[in-house]
Formats: structure tokens, C-alpha cells, sequence
């Protein structure tokens, strides 16, 4: 055989190598694919208590849950705790804060999301109920992403190390000590009821939250706390029947703008080494509306800014929780503001 021959010979080896190389690779698409079927792809994960979904736990649902997967939970009365960590981008979708309840067994806090070391990222929670069990109701930690919705807790929510957390259009109350409470955490809270707490919500730790247009209400002590190196932004919330408004102290670092502050025992508190910047505010309580911390609380106001209105709200039904504004209310553009306080007046939402 001569050398030319040899040559060809080693091209048509290396030509075909390729071909069957190429073949290999197409062909195992088709397998890869069949394997791990696209999210948008995937049907819900169903949890029904008679059998009718693919599960009757919630907990047996969420562990099956792969990332993008929705769980859809039926109405029923869940005798269970969840936990749901180590997970991305999964969803859990209860049939109605009325509808689905769930109750814990024998843990404090009922509903975690996160576990440490692990956390859970992209997370959305709405439509259920949970309840306290010693003390707690829900608790995230360690995560990123949580949005949290159109949801009930019954005693505390808590909050330590997690980012980017959205609370939104919830009804939070009857913790014996404090319905929200935030440690070293990023949130926004917006659109929420919280209500009959010892305290309304507590930011601590180095956390930064964003209040907006929630209401709270009957609380033992203040509305909001806002503690140690914390940040907080409220703004356009209504703090109604509380022990006080809010309290700023350590060296947290606020702002406090378009709130309707009424009908608490007290206003605003500021501690010595905290600051807070105020605007816009309509305060009406039964005593002092602007306080330096103390034992006891010393009246001040000279912290009161040329911004802030001393004025009757003028709301719907106190006694009904009805504190939208009534039409002929005076808190209506006022600054950069279309109305103050969480909820518009009745002219602007019929």
C-alpha cells in the first residue's frame, strides 16, 4: 500500500469519527430533554387532605417540588408543620386565606421557610392561613426573594437574615408579643392589617424596611419600633388605637412621611442617639405627639416640622376598623402626597 493510500485511508477514519461523534450528540438531545421537562411545561404539584391531588401534605409536596414547580393546595385544615428550604422558584398557592388553614403539630412556628445554614430563594407564599404554636406562627430565614401575599398569619411573623422580602396584602395579628418582627433583614411591607399585637412590627438588629399604606391597629405599645442600628422608611401608613405611633431609637437611622398618626396614646418617640426625618404627618392622639425617650418620656415638641398637621382624620368607623377617610376630610393633597394615611378617602375610591 503506498503512502498516498495510507493517507486517504486515515482521512475516511477520521472523517467517519466525526459523523458518528455529531450523530451521538443529536440523538442524546431528545433523551436530555424528555428528562427535565421545561417549568413552564410542568404540571402543579396538587395537596388535597381526601386524596384528590397527588399528595395530602403540604410537606410531602414541598419536598418533591423541583425548581419552577407550583403547589396548589386545596381547602382543608392541614394538621401540619412545614418547612420549605433548599429550594428556588417554587411556588405555593393556597385555594384562600379563608379556605386553607394550616395548623402545626409540635414545633414553634408552625411555617418556616429557610433553615439554617440552608435558605430558600424566590419563594412565593399566598392564599393560606397559619396558625401559632408556642408563640410563633411563621418564621424566614436565611433566604432571598421571599413574596409573601394575600395571606393570614395568627401570632408572630419573623424575620432574621433574609433579603428582599416582599409582605404584602396580609392580615397579621394576635401575637402575645409582636406581630412582625425584623432581625438583620431587607423587607417591604405594603398593603397589610395588622392588628392586636403587644407591638405592630420591630425592625432591629441592621435591618432595613419599607412601610407603606399598611394600617395597624391595637397594639399594646407602639405601632413600629425601630431599634439598634436599623433603618425604616414609613410612609403613607395609618397607625390608629395604639399604645403609641412609633418609637425610634438606638442609632437607627428613619424617615416618616404622609402617616396618619390618631387616636394612639401617644405620637411619635425619638431616643437621643436616633434620628428620623418627618413630613407631611397628621398627628391627633390623646397625649403628647412628639416625645424624646426617657423614664419617662419627656414631651418635645419642638420636633415637630412645619409639615406635620394637627388634624381630625376624620375616618369612616372607628369602632368598626373602617379607617378609610371619609369625603370631607382634609388630608387630601397634601405635599407631594394625594391623600395621607394608608387608605383613600371614599370620593377617591368609588
Amino acid at each position: 500500500m503506498t503512502i498516498r493510500m495510507k493517507n486517504m485511508k486515515h482521512c475516511l477514519f477520521a472523517v467517519l469519527f466525526v459523523c458518528l461523534s455529531a450523530s451521538a450528540q443529536v440523538l442524546s438531545l431528545p433523551i436530555a430533554q424528555a428528562e427535565e421537562p421545561a417549568a413552564v411545561d410542568r404540571q402543579p404539584l396538587v395537596v388535597a387532605l381526601d386524596g384528590s391531588g397527588q399528595y395530602r401534605s403540604i410537606q410531602e409536596a414541598v419536598d418533591a417540588a423541583k425548581k419552577g414547580d407550583t403547589i396548589l393546595i386545596r381547602p382543608g385544615a392541614y394538621p401540619e408543620d412545614v418547612t420549605i428550604h433548599s429550594k428556588e422558584n417554587v411556588r405555593l398557592i393556597g385555594a384562600g386565606m379563608d379556605l386553607v388553614t394550616i395548623l402545626g403539630r409540635e414545633r414553634v412556628g408552625v411555617f418556616h421557610i429557610g433553615k439554617w445554614p440552608y435558605g430558600a430563594t424566590n419563594i412565593e407564599i399566598s392564599g393560606i392561613t397559619v396558625n401559632e404554636h408556642g408563640g410563633h406562627a411563621m418564621g424566614m430565614f436565611n433566604g432571598h426573594g421571599i413574596h409573601f401575599h394575600h395571606a393570614r398569619v395568627k401570632g408572630m411573623l419573623f424575620t432574621q437574615q433574609v433579603e428582599d422580602v416582599r409582605i404584602e396584602d396580609c392580615d397579621i395579628g394576635g401575637s402575645e408579643t409582636t406581630g412582625i418582627q425584623f432581625a438583620n433583614s431587607q423587607a417591604v411591607m405594603r398593603g397589610n392589617f395588622i392588628h392586636d399585637n403587644d407591638h405592630g412590627v420591630s425592625v432591629a438588629g441592621k435591618s432595613t424596611v419599607r412601610l407603606e399604606r399598611n394600617v395597624i391597629t391595637r397594639s399594646l405599645f407602639e405601632a413600629v419600633i425601630v431599634n439598634d442600628q436599623a433603618r425604616a422608611i414609613l410612609v403613607g401608613n395609618t397607625f390608629v388605637k395604639n399604645g403609641g405611633g412609633a418609637a425610634f431609637l438606638g442609632t437607627s437611622q428613619n424617615e416618616a412621611s404622609g402617616n396618619i398618626v390618631s387616636l394612639n396614646t401617644y405620637g411619635f418617640v425619638v431616643g437621643a442617639s436616633s434620628r428620623v426625618l418627618l413630613s407631611y404627618n397628621a398627628m391627633q392622639n390623646s397625649g403628647f405627639n412628639y416625645l424624646r425617650s426617657g423614664t419617662p418620656n419627656q414631651p418635645a415638641p419642638e420636633l415637630k416640622p412645619d409639615s406635620d398637621l394637627t388634624v381630625d382624620p376624620r375616618f369612616v368607623d372607628t369602632a368598626r376598623d373602617d379607617f378609610r377617610l371619609r369625603a370631607d376630610t382634609s388630608l387630601v393633597k397634601i405635599g407631594e402626597f394625594p391623600y395621607l394615611g394608608a387608605l383613600p378617602p371614599l370620593s377617591a375610591s368609588r
